[in-house]
């Protein structure tokens, strides 16, 4: 392999609702010579997400919106093959933000080392983009910051068996919850909740979610953690106890949506229910990632922690994973393999 070009996935359009294979476009790429402080790096894993979707409209938020021809990007794992910066040398395995191409010239101040065993326990690269990453610490820090989670709580999470979802479930059941309920989009899915701790789960597909979760949650719930929004949204502010909490994590129900969404209908009952709903991102619990990793690394080694990734070979094919994502085509992590 020579690493004088790269092959990049670029933004060819700006989708108008759902994401089209036209969007997108895999280039080939010459690679800047590798100035002070800086390192190349094969990609060996790399990530999707639901943020991303937003990141392809040319709206102001919290992260700049890609740029129509210019490369994607997003989390990745890669190994070191030239290292131009202190306390870097080849054949590290750093996470950094520069996916969505086989080869990155990397800021170090941009990466960090990340070890192949801990505690005796050999850890895949992609476990970086998943549990022991964002999507972890955005469990972590969203469940017990966010949402303030108190032992005793019964919670709801939307998307439960998401990358982050799953995890939330889990999370809050070793943390002292009464009750975890989850929602789904497949009977697998919700039978995978089931096996991962969550006490109840329902198809949202199989008939009117505020009926299920009622069922599910007969004294109510006091945590809702929201990954899909809309009905979701809807039915968790009805179901909720006085004094609940909603954290806000992401919408995925309308990211594709070119309508305003039709839900909730029901906010005028937060008023008496006292209720607290509260958006977040990741990088708001940066300062929880030591603790988070601790007892992450320590629930791994237990076995009390496990999660499933969806795997997709290939950098031509990253396009369509993320789309598959989008449309719920993952059980846990969506990554891609280069």
């Amino acid at each position: 392999m020579t690493f004088d070009k790269a092959r990049i996935i670029v933004l060819a359009s700006r989708p108008e609702g759902a994401p089209t294979v036209d969007n997108f476009r895999l280039e080939e790429r010459e690679l800047p010579a590798l100035g002070d402080g800086e390192l190349l790096v094969r990609n060996v894993v790399m990530s999707v997400d639901p943020y991303m979707r937003g990141r392809m409209n040319d709206v102001k938020s919290y992260v700049p919106p890609f740029q129509i021809d210019e490369p994607l990007d997003g989390g990745a794992v890669g190994e070191v093959v030239e290292s131009q910066a202190d306390g870097f040398a080849a054949g590290d395995l750093v996470l950094h933000g520069l996916g969505w191409r086989d080869l990155a010239v990397v800021p170090a101040k941009g990466a960090r080392k990340v070890e192949r065993e801990i505690d005796g326990v050999e850890i895949s690269p992609s476990t970086y983009l998943g549990v022991l990453g964002m999507p972890g610490i955005t469990a972590y820090g969203g469940l017990l910051r966010t949402a303030e989670f108190k032992p005793g709580d019964a919670v709801f999470v939307s998307g439960a068996a998401g990358a982050v979802g799953s995890l939330v479930g889990q999370i809050a059941k070793l943390e002292g919850a009464s009750r975890v309920i989850g929602s789904a989009g497949s009977p697998e899915k919700v039978e995978r909740a089931k096996e991962s701790g969550f006490d109840a789960a329902f198809n949202y597909k199989d008939g009117d979610v505020r009926r299920q979760l009622k069922d599910a949650a007969p004294d109510g719930i006091d945590v809702y953690f929201d990954n899909v929004g809309g009905d979701h949204l809807e039915a968790a502010i009805s179901a909720l106890n006085l004094n609940g909490r909603i954290a806000m994590c992401g919408a995925i129900a309308q990211y594709n949506s070119a309508e305003p969404p039709a839900a909730p209908r029901n906010l005028a009952l937060m008023i008496g229910k006292r209720l607290t709903m509260r958006g977040f991102i990741q990088a708001d619990h940066r300062d929880l990632v030591p603790e988070f990793q601790e007892k992450m690394a320590r629930w791994i080694g237990s076995g009390e922690v496990t999660w499933d990734e969806t795997v997709v070979e290939g950098l031509e094919n990253a396009p369509q994973a993320f789309m598959d994502l989008l449309t719920g085509g993952n059980t846990g992590k969506m990554v891609v393999t280069i």
